[in-house]
């Protein structure tokens, strides 16, 4: 007996003779190699269908070349070759592929004094575009930051200020007295507020772009802010986060400006989008702000 062969109804024609835009798969499990690192991955894989008269792709296809992300080191050049092994299995049906990768990267961050580390997880994104105005690569990273409100901080001081006149009115003091006062509630009865933070940044890679510059868009950015939260921490450290705080007073535009600045700093960019959200500790809404440069939606 013959064996049949099986059916390949992707293969079929369409009554509808409708090109699509994107076709493909979304939210696809995957282990995937990034600066050394193993990370529990999902991915959105898919080209365009520009035969209207075909009735689908060959997702499977789609889904094996993806395995090349298991053993090589994510790279822009690694996400081109991907992209092009999606058109070459796609010959006379798509003319565009994309791929949209997103996982967490980990990595070891110091405390501020102490000699204590403790791992810090940032939320990434990769996204690559192969069309017909050429190969496109984006990378957004997500960092949490402390933001002490620079006008809670004048209220607290102004707070003192007053108390010290009603304590110490019409009075000479001496300086062990002081050093008391300094150091008590009674005298620093007011603070001001900070809350965590959280900043976005979406880049547009240069087209010579060989490396994905995750960690030096991170460590650029909380240097500019100056108030990474932290992880494992001793009193020393802490002391040293409220120093931090109070030296980096940062309403959610200071914090836009200063990441606008530091982005400007980045070799390898050809636009950037950033947003910065102060989740309030005094209202029951957000602060926002954004900014770009050479940005337009791809």
């Amino acid at each position: 007996m013959n064996a049949l062969t099986l059916p390949d109804i992707a293969a079929q024609a369409t009554l509808y003779q409708q090109t699509l835009d994107w076709v493909g798969m979304g939210e696809i499990a995957l282990p995937l190699l990034f600066a050394g690192q193993r990370i529990n991955a999902r991915a959105d894989a898919g080209v365009s269908l520009d035969d209207g008269g075909a009735r689908g792709i060959h997702m499977s296809r789609l889904y094996l070349a993806l395995q090349v992300l298991e053993t090589d080191n994510l790279s822009p050049p690694l996400l081109r070759q991907l992209l092009g092994e999606f058109l070459d299995s796609h010959k006379g049906l798509s003319r565009q592929a994309h791929i949209s990768l997103r996982g967490e990267a980990l990595l070891s961050r110091p405390a501020l004094v102490s000699p204590l580390s403790g791992w810090k997880a940032y939320p990434f994104e990769v996204r690559a575009r192969q069309d017909s105005w050429g190969f496109h690569v984006e990378l957004q990273a997500q960092l949490d930051y402390s933001s002490t409100c620079p006008c809670s901080a004048a209220l607290a001081r102004q707070l003192i200020q007053q108390r010290f006149i009603e304590d110490f009115a019409d009075q000479s003091l001496e300086h062990q007295q002081l050093l008391t006062w300094l150091g008590s509630t009674q005298g620093i009865l007011a603070t001001p507020h900070s809350q965590r933070s959280t900043a976005t940044l979406q880049v547009r890679l240069s087209p010579q772009a060989d490396e994905l510059p995750l960690i030096e868009l991170i460590d650029r950015a909380e240097q500019a802010l100056g108030t990474a939260v932290q992880t494992a921490v001793k009193r020393a450290d802490e002391q040293a986060f409220a120093l931090a705080n109070g030296q980096n007073l940062m309403f959610c535009e200071d914090a836009a400006r200063r990441l606008h600045s530091a982005l400007l700093l980045q070799p390898g960019l050809s636009a950037f989008h950033l947003r910065v959200v102060h989740a309030e500790s005094l209202h029951a809404h957000d602060a926002v702000a954004t900014s770009s440069w050479n940005w337009s939606p791809a």
